[in-house]
Order: C-alpha cells, then sequence, then structure tokens
C-alpha cells in the first residue's frame, strides 16, 4: 500500500498493552513506514563499541536512565542519517574526550553534564527537512521516545509527529495477560498460555529447554509499573491532545484493536 503523505507515529500504551504487537503489524502491512527504536539505537551503539556507546554501557547494565539529552542525539543523528533533516552539525554522534563533571541524580539518572559532548542543546539546529515533511519515504514508527511530556516537547523540536496512539485495554485483561506468560530466556521467545501456549507445557517449542516467568511479571510489580505509566503518560497524552493529533483505540486484545488500528491509519495516510 502506498502513503500518501509522510507518517510519524508514536504508540502510546501500558506496559503488556501489546504495542510491539501492533507496531510488527503495522510495519508489515505498510512497507514505507520503518521502524526507529531508541533501545536499538543504545544497544547498537554499545555493541560497535561506538565512544557513546561506551559511555552509556555502564548506565544502560545497571538499569539507569540515559539522559533525554542523548537519547535525542540519537534519535536526530538517525534522521540525519537518512537525509531527512535539514540544518545542525554534520555529526551528532561526536563526543569529547574530557572526563565527566556531572554527577547522578537521586534518581539513579545519569545528567546530561556528566557526559562529555552532550550540550544543553541536543538539538544542534536541526529541523525536519521541508523534502521530508510529507515525502511518504520519510514514514516511520517511534518506538521508546517520547515517554514524557517534556521530552515529547524537545521532539517536537525537531520532528513534528502527526499522529499519537493510545491503545487501551482493561487493566484485568493485562494482567491476566502478564500473569499466563513464559519466556525462553536464552532466546528471547514468549509463550501465553492463553492464546500462544507451547506445545509442551512449561518447555520451549525450539529447543525444549524449560520456560519461566520473569520477575517483573508479578501482580505487585506490575502495579507498581501500571502507576508510574500512568503518572507519566497522562501528561504526555493531553499534550499530544492539544496539538490535535492523539487517537485512542480500545479493545480486549490485538486482534480486536488491530482492525481499528489499520483502518484509522489508512484514513489519514493513503
Amino acid at each position: 500500500m502506498r502513503l500518501r503523505r509522510a507518517a510519524r507515529v508514536i504508540l502510546v500504551g501500558a506496559p503488556g498493552v501489546g504495542k510491539g504487537t501492533q507496531s510488527e503489524r503495522l510495519l508489515s502491512r505498510f512497507p514505507q513506514l520503518s521502524a526507529i527504536s531508541s533501545g536499538d539505537l543504545l544497544r547498537h551503539n554499545v555493541k560497535n563499541r561506538t565512544p557513546l556507546g561506551i559511555k552509556v554501557e555502564n548506565t544502560m547494565k545497571t538499569g539507569g536512565l540515559v539522559p533525554d539529552a542523548l537519547i535525542l542525539r540519537l534519535i536526530t543523528n538517525e534522521l540525519s542519517q537518512r537525509g531527512w533533516l535539514s540544518g545542525g552539525q554534520p555529526s551528532f554522534m561526536t563526543l569529547a574526550s574530557a572526563e565527566p563533571s556531572g554527577a547522578v541524580d537521586g534518581a539513579g539518572d545519569t545528567m546530561a553534564s556528566s557526559i562529555p559532548g552532550i550540550e544543553t542543546d541536543p538539538n544542534m539546529g536541526a529541523t525536519l527537512s521541508n523534502q521530508a515533511s510529507e515525502d511518504p519515504s520519510a514514514s516511520f514508527l517511534l518506538d521508546g521516545f517520547p515517554r514524557t511530556a517534556v521530552q515529547a516537547e524537545r521532539l517536537s523540536d525537531i520532528v513534528p509527529i502527526n499522529w499519537v496512539v493510545s491503545l487501551q485495554t482493561p487493566f484485568d485483561v493485562i494482567m491476566e495477560r502478564i500473569s499466563s506468560r513464559w519466556v525462553h530466556e536464552p532466546s528471547g521467545r514468549v509463550y501465553n498460555t492463553s492464546f500462544n501456549a507451547p506445545k509442551v507445557p512449561g518447555r520451549d517449542d525450539i529447543t525444549g529447554e524449560p520456560l519461566v516467568q520473569r520477575a517483573d511479571d508479578s501482580e505487585e510489580v506490575y502495579r507498581t509499573r501500571f502507576k508510574k505509566f500512568q503518572e507519566t503518560s497522562e501528561p504526555l497524552l493531553e499534550h499530544y491532545a492539544k496539538k490535535g493529533v492523539l487517537w485512542e483505540v480500545h479493545g480486549r486484545g490485538s486482534d480486536e484493536i488491530s482492525p481499528q488500528l489499520f483502518r484509522e491509519f489508512e484514513r489519514r495516510f493513503l
């Protein structure tokens, strides 16, 4: 299916709501849409031992928060390499060799000033190019960022997002789904006894090795994660609602949500 204009999309939803499933289905159905994942970009830099990857590796391993400025730099660099930006500096990933001068805040978040080469303004004058603004080939689904209204505001200076999808599934449905989830840790394969059960209970289909349940799939841990999501997502969704790009979809499962998602995407961009 050919798009008639660029789609710059973000999916927002509680942990376990099925963002990954909907992302995969959108990308499969609309080939002009490409994925840009902040997590993948970080892992790529760590794996390839880039200066930036070396700086953030320990933060990621210990579960710390990578600064907004650095994530923006990653996304800006990715869009620049695709030829979708104008202005800014030739390289958005250059890190100075000086030693860190900042500190770690009380929440365990490495502050921007503690990472050399990350200026106060990570945008560095970059903006979405006129050509990319409506070019269907400049369509993407942004995963992992922004998660807060502050991040969304800073992202808007570079890339105006034109569709934000809020995935809504009842809490009890998500909780049931998560409590039924089993994982093969070495491969990352995920099973669910409700709708995607392993051929042999408790065993991976490919290797036959035991499946486990993640520690953060317990009800107590999930309720904490869900509460945190609500606190951060409410102002984020309000930010995009004011811009007129927010759309909500309701359903008890991915197969109920996907058809609605496809219809609305086609209405807006085909």
